[in-house]
């Protein structure tokens, strides 16, 4: 008990303890009938969303739709923003997320394929879009992604197309080149922090696993602070971090999320080289996206071997006034030395200013495929 002093004498000071208990007793019974009103209120929706569904199959409509889900996520955050939380953004998106899919497979359990395994960059990417209430499939390479949707074994593919540190990832641009019929109907942009994951003390590590790409965005880092530690490259993140579980000496560069499925610890956090390291990853499939208002569009494109025709095909955006967001070039595995080009600005390819530029350019092009029209994506944190 506390005590008021007042010279030479204590006075006790009641402890609040009987009138806080009771207080917290009242909150907690408010906390429960407000939990009884969220269920039957998520439950209402859910019904209602199952009746949307059941309208788009007797339609023949796809029961994802992305657009919708989007228009979803800008309602509640701007009204979650109206009232000042106090929940942040964050966690308002992923409670919606998780609402939205689990409506979602009332009516179809959709199927996503994605480079495995669990936790990886990819399967992470794949759970931010999709939520946790489809069927997951893990492959071993993004051609499986590729070929896993050709076979409408899945749905949907999630892939890796780029990272704002390393650039674009030569495998998914390879698999385009292949397979030009599918088309890219999302994207995703997650922001990455990789940490050094381990059982041992840093002194101790002798090994450092990870994927190419995410030793490559903490090279600077690795090698100031783990010269001695041989880096080997491994096909994912999360199996780095499975590695540095069973093997004495080893660390991994993994997500937070591969550390607590594996029991590591994080030893170091946020340890890639730009702070704003961001990879970006399509969602392939075979239907095309509908119209957002806020859309992006692919194209791949093939051009003479001529001085200036770069030049030429890219004052085609100009003179339409369309906004390039990205190019690549890629060697185009022909007999002549030719590159093609991976491009995508901003517009639906259903629109009529977006479509006449698509002509336009094309007639500067040996050969041109639209890979696809889809949402634009903001970033979000892994």
């Amino acid at each position: 008990m506390a005590r008021k002093v007042d010279g030479n004498n204590t006075t006790p000071i009641p402890a609040p303890a009987a009138r806080t208990a009771s207080q917290l007793k009242a909150l907690r019974s408010q906390i429960d009938k407000l939990d009884v009103q969220l269920v039957k209120l998520v439950n209402e929706r859910a019904s209602i969303a199952a009746e949307i569904g059941r309208a788009k199959l007797e339609q023949g409509d796809e029961v994802f739709a992305p657009a919708r889900e989007d228009e979803v996520y800008e309602n509640v955050l701007q009204a979650n923003e109206k009232n000042k939380g106090p929940l942040e953004a964050t966690t308002i998106r992923v409670v919606f997320r998780e609402i939205m899919s689990g409506s979602r497979a009332l009516q179809k359990v959709y199927k996503i394929a994605y480079l495995g395994p669990e936790f990886s960059f990819s399967h992470l990417a794949a759970v931010e879009h999709f939520g946790q209430s489809v069927e997951f499939v893990s492959v071993g390479s993004i051609a499986a992604v590729f070929e896993e949707v050709d076979r409408a074994h899945v749905n949907f593919g999630v892939v890796p197309i780029e990272n704002s540190t390393d650039g674009r990832v030569a495998d998914t641009l390879d698999m385009f080149l292949k397979m030009r019929h599918l088309t890219i109907c999302g994207e995703i942009r997650l922001k990455i922090h990789h940490n050094l994951v381990a059982n041992c003390e840093h002194q101790e590590i002798r090994r450092v696993y990870s994927k190419a790409q995410a030793l490559s965005q903490c090279r600077n880092w690795l090698a100031k602070n783990m010269p001695h530690a041989q880096l080997k490259d491994v096909s994912s993140t999360a199996i780095a971090a499975e590695l540095a579980q069973r093997e004495p000496g080893a660390a991994a560069v993994a997500s937070r999320q591969a550390s607590v499925r594996y029991g590591l610890r994080i030893l170091f956090s946020q340890i890639e080289d730009a702070v704003h390291n961001e990879t970006r990853f399509a969602v392939i499939g075979q239907a095309k996206a509908g119209k957002t208002g806020h859309d992006k569009t692919a194209v791949m494109f093939r051009l003479p071997h001529n001085p200036g025709s770069l030049v030429d095909s890219l004052d085609v955006f100009k003179q339409h006034k369309i906004n390039l967001t990205w190019i690549e070039s890629f060697p185009a595995q022909t007999p002549k030395p030719e590159y093609l080009f991976f491009v995508d600005f901003e517009g639906h390819q259903d629109e009529p200013r977006i479509a006449k530029t698509i002509k336009a350019l094309s007639e500067h092009c040996s050969e041109l495929t639209i890979l696809g029209s889809f949402p634009l994506a903001k970033t979000v944190a892994e």
